[in-house]
């Protein structure tokens, strides 16, 4: 009897270092894919960024060139606001799903690298 209480005192202790083990495990699986995901969009991050700031200078230099055209300078900066806007509305309407199924599909794709 006393070799059958040993027995399963053992097995017992092994099952619960295999259940912590599988659980540390789990964790690092988990870490791993997770900065795999976050160091893949760092990059495109920072590229956006730097997109945003070119983007920003480039419609002032317009708005300011359009203003000189014009005769105001104001009206330089309405000619590009209304640009946008039309770009937003289109995007809204049309292309929002579509950009939205890319980057899911791209977060999942890095996750489950």
């Amino acid at each position: 009897m006393e070799d059958n209480t040993k027995l399963i005192e053992t097995l017992f202790e092994r099952a619960t270092e295999y259940t912590k083990t599988s659980y540390e495990l789990a964790k690092l699986k988990a870490l791993d894919k997770t900065s795999d995901a976050v160091s893949s969009l760092v990059p495109h991050f920072v590229s956006h960024v730097l997109f945003v700031s070119f983007m920003l200078f480039l419609s002032l230099g317009v708005s300011l060139w359009l203003g000189e055209i014009l005769g105001k300078i104001y009206f330089g900066f309405f000619v590009v606001a209304a640009f946008y806007c039309i770009v937003f509305i289109v995007f809204y309407f049309f292309m929002r799903k579509w950009l939205k199924k890319i980057a899911g599909n791209y977060i999942i794709k890095q996750v489950l690298k």
